[in-house]
């Protein structure tokens, strides 16, 4: 008679529990009693499966015709890659901090026109996953490769929503037929990266694309299309933003009237400069400017798109003049105050306390309206008594006045800043200037870290200037540094422990300027 016993296996799931507790816990089952019935359990869950069908493979990536890194730059990107857990520029040590390098070292590629390496894509994907600010670089070197992989991956999809119409084809611009198709039917990023791309080709084509449909589209898409008038802002989109000015949303209204405000020959920049005038005179007998303030903000001035209520905080009638100042065309001032220059009017005295208003007011309006000479007016001389204090333009302020200037004299003049007032309240300033920086302001930007570390100042308050150098000296400024990196000897009245941190900082300093000219020799293109 035949043996019917059933031979009972556990399940999965007890062996996995066994396999946690372990097998002395189980006596009636030894560890290689364990593996014999997972692996039988594993030969029977697959032979279980049905055969599916085979999932249809992804179409290729798009060809990159851009020419490869050469092979020591792209062993540099997979050592700058490796290097992406480091702990940033503010750790301690003299060994250069590879990942802070990675932004330059795109942007060096990028200006050569390099293809990135096929194999090192995830890698640079990862990193500028954790880095919001890799990503403009690390998605223009990646190329469209980048997009083919994100769409394959979750964890990439910053790149689909950093790339307006997530790399879709735009149609070319002598095919109009296409392109109001795809304006009338598109996705929204399809619809900004296309009004985008006529604009920058047919300033007056876009603007006809925007008309056409500017009645039906909702009120959040609306400000991101008329912000799009910026590139190309001429005097033929005036008569567009005037009608703007009436919509139903008021942050579209703010910003035609923005954008009204920076075309100096608009009527809305004619209204605005006539109510600014009218509050702003010159006492002729004394020389004083003399300032009285709006009374009221009425439906006409709303609809030019001042703002009535002020903030917590801030006087109605100061509020109110401020935005008046700023949106007047800043060429009607000097007939206003005696056919004075810019730095003339500037340094005429204010009466009743209404100077910082005032020259608040003018310097928006000139960065506004990217006036260099009353941006060089309202920065003075670096040397200035007041230039390093909270005078009537402050230190964030005259960080926006540079960037309007020429980068050579922007340069020029924060070196003249910092050989007066010294690094401590400089880095703002730093920051607008064009790197590497000019031969003037790396120079005195190593003085005056030489001269705090003779002084014994505390180091540590220096680390920001430190990280800015690391990433912005010209690598030529090296053989500067040569003699910084030896421990000075600490005094009494020197912070505890900031000789060797100096020596340490300099050190990492002359290491990270070296490094940064190896790379850029190994970027350059081979000599035919």
């Amino acid at each position: 008679m035949p043996d019917t016993t059933t031979t009972t296996h556990p399940t999965w799931d007890d062996l996995v529990t066994t396999a946690l507790l372990g097998t002395d816990r189980r006596p009636s089952t030894t560890p290689a009693a364990l593996l014999d019935e997972a692996a039988l359990q594993t030969v029977r869950r697959r032979a279980g499966l049905r055969p599916a069908p085979a999932a249809a493979p992804p179409d290729p990536a798009a060809a990159d015709p851009r020419p490869p890194l050469p092979p020591l730059a792209r062993n540099r990107l997979a050592m700058l890659l490796a290097d992406r857990a480091g702990t940033g520029s503010t750790r301690r040590g003299a060994t250069p901090d590879l990942l802070e390098l990675l932004p330059q070292w795109l942007a060096t590629a990028n200006s050569h026109g390099y293809a990135a390496p096929p194999e090192l894509l995830p890698a640079l994907l990862d990193a500028a996953r954790g880095r919001t600010d890799l990503r403009p670089g690390a998605l223009s070197f990646a190329g469209p490769r980048a997009l083919w992989l994100a769409r394959l991956n979750p964890d990439w999809k910053f790149a689909l929503r950093a790339t307006p119409g997530s790399g879709a084809a735009l149609p070319p611009p002598d095919e109009p037929e296409q392109i109001q198709r795809l304006w009338q039917e598109g996705l929204f990023a399809e619809r900004v990266a296309l009004l985008a791309a006529v604009r920058a080709h047919d300033a007056e084509a876009a603007r006809a694309l925007l008309e056409s449909t500017w009645g039906t589209e909702r009120a959040e898409d609306r400000l991101m299309f008329l912000d799009s008038l910026r590139t190309g802002l001429s005097d033929a989109d005036e008569p567009f933003l005037e009608r703007a000015l009436t919509d139903r949303s008021r942050n579209v209204r703010a910003t035609a009237a923005e954008l009204l405000s920076a075309l100096p020959h608009s009527a809305l920049a004619g209204r605005m400069a006539d109510r600014a005038l009218s509050c702003v005179a010159l006492d002729r007998t004394t020389g004083t400017v003399v300032v009285e303030a709006p009374h009221e903000c009425d439906a006409a001035m709303e609809r030019d798109g001042m703002v009535a209520k002020p903030p917590a905080g801030r006087g109605e009638r100061s509020w109110w003049l401020g935005q008046l100042i700023e949106a007047a065309p800043l060429d009607r001032w000097p007939a206003r105050l005696g056919e004075r220059t810019p730095e003339e009017i500037v340094a005429l005295p204010v009466a009743d306390d209404w100077r910082g208003e005032l020259h608040a007011a003018w310097c928006r309006a000139a960065v506004r309206q990217r006036d260099i000479a009353w941006s060089r007016a309202l920065l003075g001389t670096p040397t200035a008594p007041d230039a390093a204090g909270p005078g009537a333009v402050s230190l964030a302020e005259r960080a926006k006045l540079l960037a309007a200037l020429p980068a050579a004299e922007r340069a020029e003049w924060v070196a003249g800043f910092i050989a007066a007032h010294g690094l401590s309240e400089a880095f703002q300033l730093l920051g607008v200037c064009a790197t590497p920086w000019a031969p003037p302001l790396g120079g005195a930007v190593v003085d005056a870290l030489n001269i705090a570390r003779d002084a014994g100042s505390y180091p540590w308050s220096f680390s920001g200037v430190m990280g800015l150098a690391e990433r912005c000296l010209d690598p030529e400024e090296a053989a500067r540094l040569e003699g910084l990196t030896a421990t000075v000897e600490e005094t009494e009245d020197s912070a505890p422990g900031a000789g060797s941190y100096w020596s340490e900082a300099f050190q990492r300093l002359l290491g990270t300027l070296r490094l940064r000219r190896t790379m850029r020799e190994e970027l350059l293109p081979p000599k035919p």
